[in-house]
């Protein structure tokens, strides 16, 4: 009998323990602007693993599939689907009409260019558009904007007795004031400790000690301040224009806020170690969403 008791005792103890763990796991402090959980508990799918809610009663789903449109998948953020298409996630949820940009759906349809925006078709076409400019390399030009005029060479008006002179080849067109002539510079001066790696490492990791400046790297808008992308820790995003983006992580101070201007050399955070295994920065160039090797870009050190 007071063996039966002593085992009722412990599993009472290990029981209340457990709700306590469960309530505590429960009531972490998550910002509701940087963790954009689902109403469908992240998964989308019910017990018997068939979809929890009809896709065609979602928002948007008449625009599924279409060039400048996402369909949110099971663990995306609002933040991170902005990153990785190279926005503000207060733009996608402003072009998307959501009415409450804290929750967002599994098969939920996001716009993730601006409405009537000539590049819509740049979200889902980026390897389209890397052809076309390998072809475009091969004629000696580059390809414009949409709606932007040719460049056309200006030839001397002839006589109706001569016969017109044949036009001088066309220049190749300039670049695209801020697309690719970014003017970046290093966000931190500590040592390199870790390069561009496609597929392990998405940016560059500058080593520092805690409280050393994080500089913006160029001109641009915050976009995102907080720390609701996991494995970033203390985050900072700036947009320079509509191709560049910059990310700056696991700082131990953020001094700037969202929809603040900056300008390049701007002193934006201090060095730390949020969400890593010592003081770094990691910092990030994406260009259309797409993260780049920064040694393109940064001066040589």
């Amino acid at each position: 009998m007071k063996v039966s008791r002593s085992l009722v005792a412990w599993a009472s103890v290990a029981c209340s323990a457990m709700i306590l763990a469960g309530c505590s796991s429960t009531s972490v402090n998550r910002a509701p602007v940087e963790d954009r959980g689902t109403s469908m508990g992240g998964s989308g799918m019910s017990q018997n693993g068939t979809p929890a809610v009809d896709p065609r009663t979602l928002p948007g789903y008449e625009n599924m599939g279409k060039p400048g449109y996402y369909t949110v998948k099971p663990g995306d953020t609002l933040i991170r689907i902005g990153l990785e298409y190279g926005q503000s996630w207060k733009d996608i949820a402003r072009w998307s009409n959501l009415e409450n940009a804290n929750v967002i759906e599994v098969g939920q349809v996001l716009r993730v260019v601006p409405p009537g925006s000539t590049d819509s078709t740049r979200a889902s076409t980026t390897t389209a558009a890397a052809t076309s400019a390998a072809t475009a390399g091969k004629t000696g030009s580059t390809t414009a904007k949409a709606g932007a005029p040719a460049p056309t060479a200006s030839t001397p008006t002839a006589s109706a007795s001569e016969p017109a002179p044949a036009p001088a080849p066309a220049p190749a067109a300039p670049a695209v004031a801020g697309d690719d002539s970014m003017n970046f510079i290093w966000p931190a001066s500590g040592t390199l400790i870790a390069g561009f790696d496609e597929a392990r490492n998405k940016g560059y990791d500058i080593g520092g000690r805690a409280g050393d400046p994080v500089l913006a790297a160029a001109d641009g808008r915050v976009v995102y301040v907080g720390a609701g992308l996991r494995g970033y820790g203390n985050l900072i995003i700036l947009k320079h224009n509509n191709t560049f983006l910059t990310a700056y992580a696991h700082n131990q101070t953020l001094l700037v806020k969202e929809d603040q201007n900056v300008r390049r050399g701007q002193k934006i955070a201090e060095m730390g170690s949020t969400d890593t295994d010592r003081v770094k920065l990691h910092f990030e160039i994406r260009r259309q969403g797409k993260p780049v090797d920064p040694s393109r870009y940064l001066p040589a050190r």
